[in-house]
């Protein structure tokens, strides 16, 4: 007994590497993704970066997901700085708001979006978001 007692701050230290290494993983995946739609949208991603916002959890096909929500910053013209948002559940992108573009899948399974071609104005089509929407703020 004494000696898995030594062992569990060992096994908690493993836990916590491993956590923090998924975790990272998650948030270059996160960068990725909103560079991707900065440049689909032709935004300028601030800081090249994303901070975790929030996570929760999102009903997917009769199953709980664990959602996590991104924030960032982007630039339209180059001499401002505005809110960008974008969700993902495990390693699949979800959904994204951009400064007067709000888009998001509807199936939430970690699809990627239909391809949408940049639009001339800053209005494309919305689609619906299935569920509750989560609280933000």
């Amino acid at each position: 007994m004494n000696g898995l007692l030594e062992l569990l701050p060992l096994l908690v230290l493993f836990a916590l590497v491993g956590l923090w290494m998924k975790l990272t993983r998650a948030r270059e995946l996160a960068v990725a993704e909103a560079r991707r739609q900065c440049e689909r949208h032709g935004l300028q991603l601030l800081d090249e970066t994303v901070g975790l916002a929030g996570v929760h959890l999102r009903r997917v096909r009769g199953s709980y997901r664990i959602e996590r929500s991104y924030a960032f910053e982007v630039s339209i013209n180059g001499n401002d700085r505005e809110s960008g948002r974008l969700w993902m559940i495990g390693e699949g992108f979800s959904g994204f708001r951009l400064p007067t573009i709000d888009h998001r899948t509807a199936s939430h399974d970690g699809r990627a979006l239909p391809d949408i071609a940049p639009p001339s104005s800053n209005v494309i089509q919305l689609h619906p978001r299935s569920g509750n929407p989560p609280d933000r703020h």
